[in-house]
Order: C-alpha cells, then sequence, then structure tokens
C-alpha cells in the first residue's frame, strides 16, 4: 500500500465534513476553536476546505459538495494531511462522486496525504483501502482536538503526535484511565473534565495464546455490517467494490468496535452473524476489539464473540482503546502488526 509521509511542523492539514456537517454550526463555534488551537500547538495550520462549514442541512442535502473537498484536500499539494470532523451515517453517498474521477484517484496515488478518523469514516477508511492508499482509524476534529477539557485527553495526544513521529516500532499500550462520553458539549462546558475512572480491566485475552502476526483491517462494527446488510450501502459497495472480497480478508487481524448508540447484545449478536455469514470471521486470524463505550455491555459483548467465533476457535484480544470510548490510539490500515497474547502487547512492525 501506499504510505503517506508524516506531518511536519508548519504543514497545512485539510479539515473535511464527509459525513455530518454540525462542524459548521454555529453552536460549534467554540469547538471549531479549541480545535484550531490544538493543531497549532501541534505545530499544524488547520484550513478548512471550501464546504466543510456549511452546516447539517446543506451537506445532507448536496453530498457532493463532501466530495468536493475531499477532492479539493486531495488537489492541493499545500495540503499535507486530513482530518475528517466528524462521523455521522451516509458518507457512502461520497463514493458516486469519487470513484468515477479518475482525476480524484489519480491524485490519491500520486500524492498519498495522511487521513484520519473514525466510525462512518470507516466507509472513507475502505475507500482507500481499494485505492491502495494507507489511511488511520484515529482521532477526528471535533472529537478529539476539539476536547473540551483544558487539554487533549493525554493518551490521545500522545497517539495524534505519532502522524509528525510516525508508526514504525510503535507499540499500543493500554490506557491507564478511560472516560465516559460528555452529556453537554455547550461552551458551558468549555474546560471541564470529564468523566474519568481507573482501567482496571486492561486488554484482556478472550481466546488463544502466542503471537499473532498480519495485517489491520476492519472498522466501526456497524458501518461494516451496513455494507452487507442495508440495501442501498450494499449496492453502491458492490457498484464500486468497497468491501473487502473474503480473498483480501484472508490471515488479516480483524478490528471492530462500536458505536456512541451502544448497540444492546441482540443488535450485537446480529451484526457479528453478518460478518460470519460473510465468511469474514471464517478467515480472519485474529480480532483486535475495541473498549466499549462508557463500558456498557462490557461482558454481554465478550460472551457474543465467543458464540459466534467458537468454531474458528478465533483469538481474540479485547478492551482496546480505539474507537467511539475514550481516550483511543491510531490503528494504520493495512499495517503489520504483531499481537502477543502472553504479553498483552501490540506492536507496529511497518
Amino acid at each position: 500500500m501506499l504510505t503517506p509521509k508524516t506531518l511536519q511542523v508548519g504543514d497545512r492539514v485539510a479539515i473535511v465534513s464527509l459525513s455530518s456537517g454540525v462542524i459548521g454550526e454555529d453552536f460549534a463555534a467554540h469547538q471549531r476553536q479549541l480545535g484550531e488551537q490544538r493543531l497549532r500547538e501541534f505545530g499544524l495550520e488547520p484550513v478548512y476546505m471550501a464546504n466543510s462549514r456549511n452546516g447539517l442541512a446543506d451537506l445532507q442535502a448536496y453530498p457532493e459538495k463532501r466530495a468536493a473537498d475531499l477532492k479539493q484536500a486531495f488537489a492541493d499539494d499545500t495540503i499535507k494531511g486530513v482530518i475528517c470532523a466528524i462521523g455521522g451515517d451516509d458518507t457512502y453517498r461520497l463514493w458516486p462522486f469519487l470513484m468515477t474521477d479518475p482525476e480524484f484517484i489519480a491524485n490519491v496515488r500520486d500524492h498519498p496525504k495522511i487521513v484520519t478518523g473514525f466510525s462512518d469514516t470507516t466507509n472513507n477508511h475502505l475507500m482507500f483501502y481499494r485505492l491502495g492508499l494507507q489511511t488511520y482509524y484515529g482521532p477526528n476534529f471535533l472529537n478529539d482536538l476539539a476536547e473540551l477539557d483544558q487539554q487533549m485527553l493525554p493518551y490521545t495526544k500522545r497517539a495524534f503526535a505519532q502522524y509528525l513521529t510516525g508508526f514504525s516500532g510503535a507499540e499500543i499500550t493500554s490506557s491507564p484511565i478511560w472516560y465516559e462520553e460528555r452529556t453537554d458539549f455547550s461552551a458551558d462546558a468549555v474546560g471541564t473534565p470529564r468523566i474519568s475512572h481507573p482501567e482496571t480491566h486492561g486488554f484482556e485475552v478472550l481466546r488463544g495464546s502466542g503471537q499473532l502476526t498480519g495485517q489491520l483491517l476492519g472498522g466501526c462494527l456497524e458501518s461494516l455490517t451496513d455494507l452487507l446488510m442495508v440495501p442501498a450501502i450494499k449496492a453502491s459497495a458492490e457498484q464500486y467494490q468497497i468491501m473487502p472480497s473474503i480473498a483480501e480478508w484472508q490471515a488479516k487481524i480483524l478490528f471492530i468496535e462500536t458505536s456512541e448508540e451502544q448497540p444492546n447484545p441482540t443488535e450485537y449478536r446480529a451484526m457479528l452473524q453478518a460478518l460470519n455469514q460473510a465468511g469474514i470471521l471464517a478467515v480472519v486470524q485474529g480480532i483486535i476489539v475495541g473498549k466499549p463505550q462508557n463500558e456498557r455491555y462490557y461482558a454481554d459483548y465478550q460472551t457474543e464473540l465467543l458464540t459466534i467465533t467458537e468454531p474458528y476457535q478465533t483469538p481474540i484480544l479485547y478492551n482496546v482503546n480505539f474507537g467511539h470510548a475514550y481516550p483511543r490510539c491510531v490503528l494504520p490500515y493495512g499495517a503489520e502488526v504483531r499481537v502477543d497474547l502472553d504479553q498483552l502487547e501490540i506492536n507496529m512492525i511497518d
């Protein structure tokens, strides 16, 4: 895969709204200010793409504007990275405007850039994976750079710094603290800490021992299963070959996590069944599972995972800090990693 260069102090980075347009609303002005400040603390210069602040209604109505911003970011040689504003639920609507544009595809391949985000951004990551570009399941602008506390969450801040230092040889460790999702994102909440808890579980092995070595592939579980179960999304994914084939899933290390909707165990089981029926669970060599947000259904998810994967005896490492739970690390798509189930370690090989 094409690996983008690390960011450098002074680089310009694009802010794009590929899913929800919430970053453009007046009520998000204080979050924009915080996110811009934090990027500048890293030595980076935020650049909003032309339509990124148009707001919820406009970007919902016109996905082509969201696509145009991504095209602009890859066409501009002065832009060195792309940061997704936030997730959402319909970024698949961008595929027809992107995957049929030879100039965009050429720019992606000729000018690889760091792209970071999570949640619905899974659909963008898989599109780039199809185009051969390594992207990063990691922090976004509103959830992370615009954290309302007096600083970014330390674990997430260190993870984001890897976009400047690189990932080769990096280790993913368990955060000693986890945080609940906020209920108040208003300007009145600026400077207030999140509710935090000591991490009492750490990385947990649900099954397996020894070491696994393989490439990372996955995303938000809801997004992955929408590609298989929701007719409109499935049809578009098939048209543009977004979902990796079974051959591409072979021997990969699957990473999955659940959204802020906190699906109940029955819903979780149905999503795992969708992956199973598609043949994915039968061919991956291991699974890395993100911490459930607020630790809701923590034990229930374990039970469902073990039950669905029992025929394959799939090794599973649980409670890893990525996705919708706070704080979060970065998982590079297609990166070769070593998962040590005995030492509870995840190390980047390349």
